[in-house]
C-alpha cells in the first residue's frame, strides 16, 4: 500500500470524552472539503453525568455530527433544539457566524448512557464563507441506502455509488457508512478527486494490505482500489473535490486570515451570537 497516505490519529479528551482525531495531520489537512474528523470513541458516562460541551463559536465550515450510540443534544444561536439519535445526521453550516451547544440530553443524563459516533468538519467554498448560518436535521429513513453482495451503503452526505444524501453539501463531497460481511468486496469509486478510509471496526484489506483499525488510508487520485473484510468489518468513506488552501485556528475555518482574526475579536469581546437560554461558555483559548 505505498501509494496510500496512512495517516495515526492523535488521542485527545475533550470534556471528558476520548476521541481520535487523524485529520487535521502534518501530513495532510483535508481531503476533499473535510478538513477535520472526530472518531468520538466507545464511552459510558454513569448516572448524573454526560458530555457537555458549552458554548462555543464557529465560522467558514459546516459540522456533521453522526451517531453510531447514545444521544446529543444540540443548541444553536439560530433557536435550533434538536435530539440526534444514532444514523441521524446534525448539520450545522456556521457561514459567518454561528454558536452551538452538544450535551447529553438530561433523561440519559439521570439514568447514565454510553456514546460513539464521528463529528467531521467541512470547509465551505469561499463564496459561501460569509453567508448565511443555517441547521438541518436529517432522520435515518431519509439518508439513501443500498445493500448487495453482503455489503450495505448509507450515503451520510454529498453523492457515490450511485446514491445522494439530502443533506445540502456546498461542494462535491463524498461520505459513506460503509458495512461489510465477512468475505464480501467493494470497488472504491474513483468519481471523487481526493478519497480516504477509516476503519471503525473489524479486519479489512485495500487490495491486498491490510487498512490499520481506527486508522486512516488517504488514497492517491484516480487509483481504483477493492476494499475486501476478512471479517465483519464497519467504515466511512470520506471524499470530494479540494477546496484550496484553508486556515484553521481553534473553532475557525477560513481562506483568508483576516476572516479568523476577525472572529477571534469578536469572540473575545462577547460581539456574537447567543444561543438561547445558555450563560456559559468556551473561552477563546490564549
Amino acid at each position: 500500500m505505498s501509494r496510500v497516505l496512512l495517516l495515526r490519529p492523535r488521542q485527545e479528551v475533550i470534556e471528558g470524552q476520548p476521541i481520535l482525531r487523524p485529520l487535521p495531520s502534518a501530513q495532510c489537512r483535508s481531503v476533499g472539503p473535510f478538513v477535520f474528523f472526530d472518531h468520538i470513541l466507545e464511552h459510558d458516562y454513569p448516572a448524573g453525568s454526560g458530555l457537555d460541551i458549552r458554548q462555543h463559536p464557529h465560522i467558514g465550515l459546516c459540522t456533521l455530527t453522526y451517531l453510531l450510540e447514545g444521544q446529543l443534544q444540540h443548541k444553536d444561536s439560530l433557536g435550533s433544539d434538536q435530539l440526534v439519535m444514532p444514523g441521524e445526521v446534525s448539520w450545522m453550516n456556521a457561514g459567518q457566524g454561528v454558536a452551538h451547544v452538544e450535551r447529553t440530553p438530561p433523561p440519559l443524563r439521570r439514568r447514565g448512557s454510553r456514546l460513539h459516533g464521528l463529528q467531521v468538519w467541512l470547509a465551505l467554498p469561499s463564496a459561501d464563507e460569509q453567508g448565511p448560518a443555517s441547521y438541518g436535521h436529517y432522520i435515518a429513513e431519509h439518508l439513501p441506502r443500498s445493500s448487495a453482495l453482503g455489503v450495505d451503503i448509507c450515503l451520510i452526505a454529498g453523492s457515490g455509488f450511485c446514491l445522494e444524501s439530502p443533506v445540502p453539501v456546498r461542494s462535491p463531497t463524498l461520505y459513506a457508512e460503509l458495512k461489510l460481511t465477512a468475505g464480501a468486496s467493494l470497488a472504491i469509486p474513483v468519481e471523487h478527486r481526493e478519497r480516504a478510509l477509516y476503519l471503525i471496526d473489524g479486519e479489512a484489506l485495500l487490495d491486498d494490505q491490510p487498512l490499520p483499525l481506527r486508522g486512516m488510508a488517504v488514497l492517491p487520485e484516480g487509483a481504483p482500489f477493492t476494499l475486501s473484510a476478512c471479517s465483519e468489518c464497519h467504515l466511512v468513506l470520506i471524499g470530494g473535490a479540494p477546496l484550496g488552501p484553508r486556515r484553521m485556528v481553534w473553532n475557525f475555518v477560513a481562506s483568508d486570515p483576516a476572516l479568523i482574526d476577525a472572529a477571534r475579536e469578536r469572540w473575545k469581546n462577547h460581539d456574537w451570537p447567543r444561543v438561547p437560554g445558555e450563560t456559559t461558555r468556551i473561552e477563546l483559548p490564549g
